[in-house]
């Protein structure tokens, strides 16, 4: 992977609604909660401003099938918690960020790609941080593909 497939982007302190899954399969469990939260707010019609990024909470570990997955959406400072939404406030950081296009039914990529952007950092100038891993949905109108994410690997100098 080259330079000119990552970019360094700080992202700066956000109010954000948490929904979370658990089971095997939590990334579609915390979408269907979060669609159901945030739709009527109308916030999932300005991804600009509210945009969606992911992680695993926990992760999968040896033997279970079972792991979490968490989704967060920017959210104005006026925001109540409601429902299973919780609120978080985040910091931010420093993160390097690689685009993730999915083909239909090839969810491996995505392990691969983070391998990848791993890779890429221990021979950066860069060193890992401690602060959140992050996937942020991109939109997309590809037929061919499951969804796009960009990968945020924290990182410091």
């Amino acid at each position: 992977m080259s330079n000119n497939d990552v970019q360094i982007v700080k992202l700066e302190r956000m109010r954000l609604a948490s929904l979370w899954g658990f089971g095997p399969s939590p990334e579609n469990e915390a979408w269907a909660k979060l669609n159901a939260w945030a739709e009527p707010k109308g916030l999932l019609n300005d991804l600009e401003n509210h945009p969606i990024f992911g992680f695993n909470n926990p992760n999968p570990s040896a033997g279970s099938p079972n792991y979490g997955y968490e989704l967060w959406i920017k959210v104005d400072c006026d925001t109540l918690p409601e429902g299973e939404a919780r609120l978080v406030d985040f910091d931010g950081g420093l993160y390097a960020v690689k685009r993730c296009p999915v083909p239909k039914g090839q969810f491996e990529v995505i392990g691969q790609t983070w391998q990848k952007l791993v890779t890429w950092c221990e021979d950066s100038p860069y060193k890992q941080a401690t602060h959140q891993w992050l996937e942020k949905s991109v939109a997309t109108d590809d037929p061919e593909l499951e969804f796009v994410l960009d990968l945020y690997l924290p990182i410091a100098e």
